[in-house]
């Protein structure tokens, strides 16, 4: 559910603050490592 909400924000544009939020989610493992490689890579395409 994160995972699909974050990826449409990106999506959308909405990505100010987004790198530090994925970090804080990754690492209180709420995502896995491929969901936060994934959302990391849409973020510098």
């Amino acid at each position: 559910m994160l995972y699909r909400t974050l990826k449409r924000m990106i999506e959308r544009g909405n990505t100010e603050g987004m790198e530090e939020k994925l970090d804080i989610f990754f690492a209180a493992d709420k995502l896995t490592r491929e969901e936060y490689t994934e959302l990391t890579g849409l973020l510098t395409a």
